[in-house]
């Protein structure tokens, strides 16, 4: 999700977070909005016929997109969550063998996990050079 960009989604997603947890799952289940920002840019980006892969984490339900604009232009959209169970057989292994894919060093922070806020506010300022944050459990 977006951290920046789109003032009216920011003020919709802050005052839902006000809300009582009883109140706030119906509006975000049926009516959440996202910041769109960087998806718009890339949807205005990308050539005619091209196609826009997300990558990242969008959680609205009701967010305009410009469809007509999507549509003349030929954009194809790719997105999706990560297939973990599909390709879990296949990494295991390798994971278990060594370190063939580097992934010991990704991480530039390990945390128990009570210290969690104070790693995502280290992780959001960039402080630290935080880029990935594990918690321990």
């Amino acid at each position: 999700m977006e951290a920046h960009g789109s003032p009216a989604a920011k003020a919709a997603q802050t005052a839902v977070g006000l809300l009582p947890d009883t109140l706030a799952k119906p509006l975000i289940d049926r009516m959440a909005v996202d910041r769109l920002d960087a998806l718009h840019t890339c949807l205005k980006a990308v050539r005619r016929g091209g196609t826009v892969s997300v990558v990242g984490v969008y959680g609205g339900e009701i967010d305009p997109m410009p469809m007509m604009e999507m549509f003349d232009r030929g954009i194809t959209m790719r997105m999706g969550q990560c297939h973990v169970k599909r390709w879990i057989d296949d990494i295991m292994p390798l994971l278990m063998n060594g370190d063939p894919l580097g992934v010991d060093g990704f991480a530039t922070h390990h945390v128990p996990l009570d210290q969690a806020p104070e790693a995502y506010a280290t992780f959001q300022a960039k402080d630290d050079g935080a880029f990935k944050v594990v918690f321990k459990p």
